[in-house]
C-alpha cells in the first residue's frame, strides 16, 4: 500500500509562501531578490519612456535646442553642427533614454520607495506612501525649473565669446550640458524626500542633518550660482529658495521622527522593566 506524504510540501510541488516580519523585515538574501525585483521594474519603466523619447525626438530636439539656435546676436553665429557619422543616432539614443528617466519617473520613484518601505514599520509606511507622491511633482518641477534657466544660462556663455567669433557646437557637447542640467536640478529636488526615508529607516539622525546645514546651504548657493551664471539676485534667490525650503522641512521631519522613536524606545523600555518587575501582571 503506497503512502502519500502530505505533510512535506516539496511532495505536491508546491512552493511555500514566503514569509515576512510583521514589521516588514526580511534576511538579506530577501533584501537582494527585491533589490533585483525593483531595478528589473525601474529599467523596464525607462525603457518603455525611451520608446516615446523616440517617437517625439524631432520635437525634443527642436525645443532644447531653440536656446542655441535662436540667439539672436548679428556679429555672431550659433549652429549644432554634427561631425560624424553615427552621432545623430548615438544623439537620439542618449535623448531618449532621458525623456525614457522623465516620463517614468512615478514608476521608478516608486520602485524607490517599494523597496524601502519593507524596511519601515506599519505606521511609517503610510508617510513613505504620501513621499512617494511628493516626489514626483519635486522631480518633474525641478526638470522644469531647469528648462527655464537653461536659455539664461546659454545667453550668458555666449556673451563670453570674442568679438567676432561663432559658436559651432557639437550635438554630444551640448546636450550632455543640458542633460546633466536637468538630471541635476531634478535629483536636487527629491534628495529632501530620500533624506527623510532614510531617517525613518534610521540610517541616519535629524540631529546630523542638521548639523550640516552649512554645508547643505553652500552646496544650494554654488549650485544656484551655475544655474544663474549671469550674476541676477533675484534668479539665485528663486532657484535657491525652493531648495532651501525643502531642506528645512526635511530637517524638521527627521527630528520629530527622531523624538518619535525615541519616545516609542522608552515606553518600550518601561514597559519591559514593568514585565520583570513584576512578570505575574502578565
Amino acid at each position: 500500500m503506497a503512502r502519500t506524504q502530505t505533510g512535506d510540501p516539496r511532495s505536491t510541488g508546491r512552493r511555500r509562501p514566503r514569509r515576512r516580519d510583521p514589521e516588514g523585515r526580511m534576511p538579506l538574501k530577501e533584501h537582494l531578490r527585491e533589490l533585483r525585483k525593483r531595478l528589473v521594474l525601474a529599467a523596464a519603466g525607462i525603457v518603455l519612456g525611451a520608446v516615446a523619447g523616440i517617437i517625439l525626438y524631432d520635437q525634443i530636439f527642436q525645443v532644447l535646442t531653440a536656446p542655441v539656435l535662436g540667439y539672436d546676436d548679428v556679429d555672431r553665429t550659433t549652429e549644432i553642427a554634427f561631425n560624424t557619422v553615427g552621432q545623430p543616432l548615438d544623439l537620439m539614443i542618449r535623448i531618449s533614454l532621458f525623456v525614457g528617466i522623465v516620463i517614468s519617473a512615478p514608476m521608478w520613484l516608486y520602485q524607490i520607495w517599494a523597496f524601502i518601505m519593507p524596511g519601515l514599520k506599519k505606521r511609517e509606511k503610510r508617510y513613505a506612501l504620501s513621499f512617494l507622491a511628493i516626489s514626483v511633482p519635486l522631480f518633474l518641477g525641478g526638470i522644469w525649473l531647469a528648462y527655464v534657466v537653461l536659455p539664461r544660462a546659454i545667453r550668458f556663455f555666449f556673451t563670453l565669446n570674442p568679438e567676432g567669433t561663432s559658436n559651432i557646437i557639437a550635438p554630444d557637447v551640448y546636450f550632455t550640458f543640458v542633460i546633466h542640467l536637468f538630471l541635476a536640478f531634478g535629483v536636487a529636488m527629491i534628495i529632501p524626500v530620500v533624506l527623510v526615508g532614510v531617517n525613518m529607516m534610521g540610517l541616519v539622525s535629524g540631529k546630523r542633518v542638521l548639523q550640516s546645514w552649512r554645508g547643505t546651504l553652500m552646496l544650494i548657493a554654488l549650485m544656484s550660482a551655475l544655474a544663474a551664471p549671469g550674476g541676477d539676485a533675484v534668479s539665485m534667490f528663486f532657484i535657491a529658495g525652493p531648495l532651501v525650503v525643502l531642506f528645512a522641512v526635511a530637517i524638521v521631519l527627521c527630528l520629530l521622527n527622531d523624538r518619535r522613536r525615541a519616545r516609542r524606545d522608552q515606553e518600550r523600555e518601561q514597559a519591559n522593566e514593568a514585565l520583570i518587575d513584576d512578570p505575574g501582571e502578565v
